[in-house]
């Protein structure tokens, strides 16, 4: 029998949310797992597509990943992930995390101790879904005689914790339900993390990690050609600014040279030609493509998948590349139930 991960889908506040809608009900249809909603600064907020893709569905789980306590106070997370899993019957799903510096720096907040304020984000939203009033001093956030005012339907909501960095890993076996690994993470990254957050459980005594979501686009098509065009187009548009962030956060570099087969000049000259206008299917060779979709026939993509969940990805949440989402979608459902 075939040891795969679960099949998710990726949405974004890049996306109508009515498009949105027609996604997910594709996703719920061919047995998708969770559909699960990015939310970027300054582009749509995630909870209006969210909430009206939970009310489209039936089965499949919807999920945020990530909400971020610079932007949303903990106790704001608790009041709207709680209402959000009341929509959904059951069906939500929170991952937090610091999101990107450089964009909540530019909303005018400091972006000090990240880590802190994931750990004080967590533990404040854990403990309001439970019903608790909450009296905690926190290093970046604190909440004082905080009370929902309603009983959340799930009060042991499962609440997963992005992460990249060593610390960071730590911490997510520490105090969180599971683990969410960011797009641009190949797939010797994600043993390592999966690692990382399995000793730091065992450490403290606490339950088998149960949750490793993974974010990574996804072309699967028949024609094995076209599809690696699309993935090498997605991840064109990505790894600027991701090489970009590589120069400033250790945890971001390491991340990429991660990839066994690429180099640091493999990067370096990749991100130059394509700075050049050059087209992706010349400054990127297939070794992106391996490191960083899961892209080609159903069969490459089934073998990619099994590579990831053999790294210890449970999940993987994939963003559709290309103009038929749903055909493609419905393709690789096909494989994955074979």
């Amino acid at each position: 029998m075939r040891d795969l991960p679960k099949l998710s889908l990726r949405l974004h506040g890049g996306i109508d949310p009515r498009r949105c809608v027609d996604l997910a009900k594709v996703a719920d249809a061919n047995g998708f797992d969770s559909v699960w909603f990015a939310e970027n600064a300054f582009n749509r907020g995630v909870l209006p597509a969210a909430s009206a893709c939970a009310a489209a569905t039936r089965r499949v789980g919807i999920g945020i990943g990530v909400f971020n306590p610079y932007n949303r106070h903990p106790t704001l997370m608790a009041m709207e992930i709680g209402a959000l899993d009341e929509v959904a019957q059951g069906r939500a799903r929170l991952g937090i995390g610091s999101g990107i510096a450089s964009a909540t720096e530019r909303m005018g907040l400091s972006t000090d101790r990240p880590l802190a304020a994931v750990r004080d984000a967590i533990t404040i939203v854990r403990a309001m879904l439970k019903g608790d009033e909450v009296n905690y001093s926190g290093k970046v956030f604190s909440a004082h005689k905080a009370r929902l005012e309603y009983q959340a339907r799930r009060p042991d909501m499962p609440l997963l914790m992005a992460a990249r960095g060593e610390q960071a890993l730590a911490l997510c076996g520490k105090i969180a339900d599971g683990l969410m690994i960011s797009n641009m993470c190949p797939p010797e990254f994600t043993r390592q993390a999966v690692d990382a957050v399995r000793k730091a459980v065992h450490e403290a005594g606490r339950p088998p990690l149960a949750h490793v979501v993974q974010y990574i686009p996804c072309a699967a098509r028949p024609d094995r050609a076209e599809a690696y065009a699309l993935a090498k187009a997605t991840i064109a548009e990505m790894l600027p600014g991701f090489w970009s962030l590589a120069q400033r956060v250790p945890a971001a570099r390491s991340a990429l040279l991660r990839a066994g087969e690429l180099m640091e000049a493999d990067f370096a000259a990749a991100v130059e030609r394509l700075r050049a206008g050059e087209k992706p299917e010349r400054a990127l060779d297939d070794r992106f493509v391996a490191a960083f979709a899961i892209a080609g026939t159903a069969d490459d993509c089934l073998a990619q998948a099994q590579a990831y969940r053999a790294a210890g990805a449970t999940e993987l949440a994939l963003t559709f590349v290309g103009a038929q989402p749903e055909q493609d979608m419905e393709y690789l459902a096909a494989a994955f139930r074979g």
